[in-house]
């Protein structure tokens, strides 16, 4: 029998896999090579041949300065479908080579959502040039969703989507849609929107129970009532929320009259959920976001202000050590020992931490189980405590020799721990309630609190046993 190895298609041994997806290192060295012998012919047939979700990779995997070479080289290899792909940065780089006629041209071909956020990327001199280049339906869709608040649902709406009265039947709805002009209709829709006479939504109806339908079926016996109405006002994260929430293809989005305006699909809702959760994953680092095109100062500045602040945290526990240094230096084992109490509490605050924030984000926290969740917590950091007291007793007993100092790390041990879980939930909870960013700001509270306790108890306990 042949290995299966020799049946791998030899075609992705110049692949490399990415954060769960492959990327064509053939076609990234390839764009490479192009850019740097200057063959524009090279550039844009290596990136058309790509998917245009593919062609966003290869061009996120360059150094900016190779991103706005490309660019620059070939422009068409740029079109609207690729520009949707790329990342904000990648993206930034690209539009900055174009010229506002190209960037007008690539807008034409995308979808509101996606121009938007194009646009978005521009600065207002660019802008305003580039706005001048479009058709005056088009300029004018731009400006009408620009006018809502960034992340809002106004920014991800589309304003292209099919409706249809509850008196018609199936029939009736697909010679409309046939007939319909195409530039008033989606590229792609999940769902027909059923209005009544004042254009409010009271009902959907998937495209798959149309495509099971007869042809003189009335849309009202198919149509299942709205599980969620969307506001443009509405925050893009409690918009994901309801999709995850209901399970949703699409949403309805209505005016201040409850007006059918505009539709938000779900393929822009993932990409909300994957911006938020990397942001929140990073904020709890203390990072921002860097590309692979970012400058090394780029990438510093990002780093800094958040380094500087852990700085001043340490600052402060070094300090609650100075305090208790005539103990320390007459007892050599308690800098041994100190790290580790501070160290347990800081990961068991870290682990409760992630917890909290990732409940918050979705919504799992309520007024009605908070009570129980703080109470989770407590108990976990508690017993917890009592696990590693047992554990790090006896490791310091055997080691110096001493019971006292065995007692002490261990009552530590269990104290700092069952800090560590209230601070771990409470913090979050308190930053969300004054209206803080829990993931930017929680960690370095959290990390504040272990440190100084741990040592404030650990060497407070030692001064009052030991000495």
């Amino acid at each position: 029998m042949s290995d299966n190895n020799d049946l791998r298609d030899t075609s992705t041994a110049s692949e490399d896999r990415a954060g769960g997806v492959y990327v064509d290192t053939q076609a990234v060295d390839d764009v490479r090579d192009a850019v740097a012998a200057h063959n524009a012919y090279a550039v844009e047939k290596t990136l058309d041949d790509l998917d245009p979700a593919d062609a966003a990779d290869v061009v996120e995997q360059l150094s900016a300065n190779e991103t706005q070479a490309a660019a620059r080289l070939a422009p068409e290899a740029f079109g609207g479908d690729v520009l949707a792909e790329l990342s904000d940065d990648a993206l930034e780089d690209v539009v900055e080579s174009l010229n506002p006629q190209q960037v007008a041209d690539a807008i034409t071909d995308m979808e509101l959502d996606d121009a938007v956020q194009l646009v978005e990327e521009l600065d207002e001199q660019f802008r305003v040039g580039v706005l001048a280049k479009l058709a005056p339906d088009v300029r004018a869709s731009l400006e009408s969703s620009l006018k809502f608040e960034e992340d809002s649902a106004g920014r991800l709406m589309q304003r292209e989507f099919v409706t249809a009265p509850q008196f018609w039947t199936v029939g009736q709805l697909v010679d409309h849609v046939r007939l319909a002009d195409e530039d008033n209709l989606p590229d792609v829709f999940y769902e027909v929107y059923v209005v009544d006479p004042a254009f409010h939504p009271v009902g959907t109806v998937a495209v798959s129970t149309l495509l099971r339908a007869g042809r003189d079926t009335a849309l009202s016996t198919l149509m299942s009532t709205l599980r969620a109405v969307v506001t443009p006002q509405m925050d893009q994260e409690d918009v994901a929320y309801l999709f995850e929430k209901y399970d949703l293809p699409s949403a309805p989005v209505v005016d201040v009259e409850g007006r059918l305006t505009g539709m938000i699909m779900v393929d822009d809702i993932v990409e909300v959920l994957h911006e938020e959760h990397t942001e929140d994953m990073l904020a709890l680092a203390g990072v921002n976001e860097a590309g692979l095109a970012d400058t090394i100062m780029e990438t510093v500045r990002s780093r800094a202000p958040w380094l500087a602040i852990n700085l001043g945290t340490a600052i402060l526990a070094s300090i609650v050590i100075a305090m208790f240094s005539t103990v320390i230096s007459k007892i050599v084992a308690l800098a041994v020992l100190a790290p580790i109490v501070a160290s347990m509490g800081g990961n068991a605050g870290t682990q409760g931490l992630a917890v909290a924030v990732r409940a918050i984000a979705s919504r799992d926290i309520t007024s009605s189980n908070v009570r129980r969740i703080i109470l989770r917590e407590i108990s976990a950091g508690l017993i917890n405590g009592l696990i590693f007291a047992v554990i790090m007793g006896p490791i310091a007993y055997f080691w110096f020799h001493s019971l006292p100092l065995a007692m002490v790390i261990g009552a530590a041990m269990l104290i700092n721990l069952l800090i560590a879980g209230l601070a771990g939930i409470l913090v979050p909870l308190g930053l969300k309630q004054f209206g803080a960013d829990p993931a930017v700001a929680s960690s370095v509270f959290v990390t504040t609190a272990t440190d100084v306790i741990g040592f404030f108890v650990f060497l407070g306990l030692a001064t009052l046993v030991l000495l």
